[in-house]
């Protein structure tokens, strides 16, 4: 098994000591874990494509990888009240109906890759938990706003977008073949 690869089964190993910590009230601790495995996620793709490591574990994997950490923050950030459950289901229901996109595009030999905007909201959805988990901190020394929770605000509207866009881009999967 190669580098990248390492990384992301060490970043899905890694998810749950960060509930651990995050449900028994290490927040700062889950925080710096949760930021180490998004760290994770840019590293091994940065290995793979500079010395050509790209296998078909870490193209199922990678992705997997990332929904699962930010969904395990997601539902525990719900189950302690720091996060609203509807923002969950919107972030959720876009993953669901994309993963469906790809899976009936790859049933057609087609591979439908992450576009800028689908990699842009993971790298908001990530900024975002990073920070709500930190309690606002850095921000927090300079103001009372709650700008974790204002960057959700924003990395929902960005999931939003991208899945909009990924069917717009990818409508004619959805059209019936003729026989």
């Amino acid at each position: 098994m190669n580098l990248p690869n390492k990384l992301t089964l060490l970043r899905v190993l890694v998810i749950p000591f960060f509930i651990v910590l995050l449900m028994t009230g290490h927040d700062y601790m889950a925080g710096i874990l949760f930021i180490a495995a998004s760290l994770t996620d840019m590293l091994d793709g940065y290995i793979a494509r500079k010395y050509n490591l790209i296998t078909n574990f870490g193209k199922i994997m990678d992705p997997l990888a990332d929904k699962l950490l930010v969904t395990s923050a997601l539902i525990c950030l719900v189950e302690l009240n720091r996060v609203a459950g509807w923002m969950v289901i919107v972030i959720l229901a876009r993953e669901f109906i994309i993963t469906g996109l790809r899976s009936v595009a790859a049933g057609e030999g087609r591979i439908i890759a992450a576009g800028k905007s689908g990699k842009l909201k993971t790298v908001l959805q990530m900024v975002a938990l990073a920070v709500i988990l930190l309690k606002d901190w850095p921000f927090s020394i300079f103001t009372d706003l709650p700008i974790g929770l204002s960057l959700l605000w924003l990395a929902v509207a960005v999931t939003v977008y991208s899945g909009v866009e990924y069917i717009v881009q990818n409508r004619d999967v959805f059209r019936k073949k003729e026989s």
